[in-house]
């Protein structure tokens, strides 16, 4: 038995009814249309307070995020978990999970702009980056309790997630520091 096969009988063994329908709201919230609304909102703020650096690490990975996300489900095209088990009805491709790589590009694009902002020891900072890490850990394991992906798919999802957020951090500190 593989790891993704024993985790996802576990997630089936325990399943209950209100915790389905509370994974299953908190799952939209890391979505596609999800996460580009909260990284339109978080651009605007940083728009407005004149953070344009901050704005383009935020906007340019969520944005780009999604193609890069599809092209590797398609590049890899890993089937999704089987039915019954699968809560969803899904079409697309499985590896990466695109839930988790989303949600960690933006949660990382976020995270960073809070060690560029906010000092060193500061309470603030601490919660909020301890937030946006839960949060894409949260949104990963709801797909794995709905079966929408196998746990080696969310796994890959967050490392790719936080990879592209962090070449988008990357080249907007460089392309600054050159102007």
């Amino acid at each position: 038995m593989t790891v993704d096969t024993a985790v996802l009988e576990w997630a089936v063994s325990v399943r209950e009814p209100w915790l389905t329908t509370a994974i299953t709201v908190l799952t939209h919230t890391g979505g596609g249309v999800a996460t580009t609304l909260f990284a339109a909102a978080a651009t605007l703020l940083l728009v407005r307070a004149d953070r344009p650096s901050d704005a383009l690490i935020v906007a340019g990975a969520v944005l780009t995020g999604w193609p890069v996300m599809s092209l590797l489900k398609n590049l890899f095209g890993r089937a999704r978990p089987p039915e019954p088990e699968r809560l969803l009805v899904l079409h697309t491709e499985s590896f990466p999970s695109g839930h988790a790589m989303t949600s960690a590009i933006l949660a990382t694009a976020l995270a960073a702009v809070v060690v560029r902002t906010w000092p060193r020891g500061d309470r603030c900072r601490t919660v909020t980056l301890a937030g946006l890490a839960g949060y894409t850990v949260a949104i990963g394991l709801s797909r794995v309790y709905l079966a929408a992906h196998w746990l080696t798919d969310v796994v890959a999802g967050w490392i790719f997630g936080i990879v592209w957020a962090l070449l988008w951090v990357w080249l907007i500190t460089r392309v600054r520091i050159r102007l």
